[in-house]
């Protein structure tokens, strides 16, 4: 069986002598009390016959919701990761400002509870912030922690 593979896009913005990197809480009852090293970078699945790179921009739109517009041409390539259940994911940085407060996410719908036969719908991300670099490696999910050194190497040959 493949792994299942994935595409999205790290924001970022300085801030004096920093950067802030913007990451995403999922949503669902799975995730409600997990904190430290769930929060990722607004990505989703590569559909059948979709570019990496388009997907990415879809899944930040999917995610962030229409204030996540974004230059694609100032996309900067971080290449992929693999996450410790084998899902590869192939990752994209930008600079530009996003405002937590307009999160209008896509949701879901699942059974809940489980055997319930009740189906509930969920948001696929329930929160967004911004944090520094030493936030965001606590935040995210620990082989994503990765694409923020990456950026933070690149950024520094800039």
């Amino acid at each position: 069986m493949a792994a299942k593979h994935s595409a999205g896009v790290l924001l970022f913005r300085r801030r004096g002598e920093g950067v802030e990197f913007l990451l995403v809480h999922p949503g669902g009852p799975f995730w409600r009390r997990k904190d430290a090293g769930a929060w990722t970078i607004p990505k989703g699945q590569i559909e059948e016959e979709e570019e990496p790179r388009a997907c990415a921009i879809r899944e930040l739109e999917e995610e962030l919701g229409p204030a996540a517009e974004l230059d694609p041409e100032q996309l900067i390539e971080l290449g992929s990761i693999r996450q410790r259940a084998g899902k590869v994911v192939d990752a994209w940085a930008v600079e530009a400002e996003f405002d937590p407060a307009a999160l209008d996410s896509n949701t879901f719908e699942m059974e809940w509870p489980p055997r319930s036969g009740e189906q509930q719908e969920f948001p696929e991300v329930d929160r967004a912030e911004w944090f520094d670099l030493e936030r965001a490696r606590e935040k995210i999910l620990p082989a994503q922690a990765e694409l923020l050194d990456r950026l933070v190497d690149l950024l520094a040959k800039r």
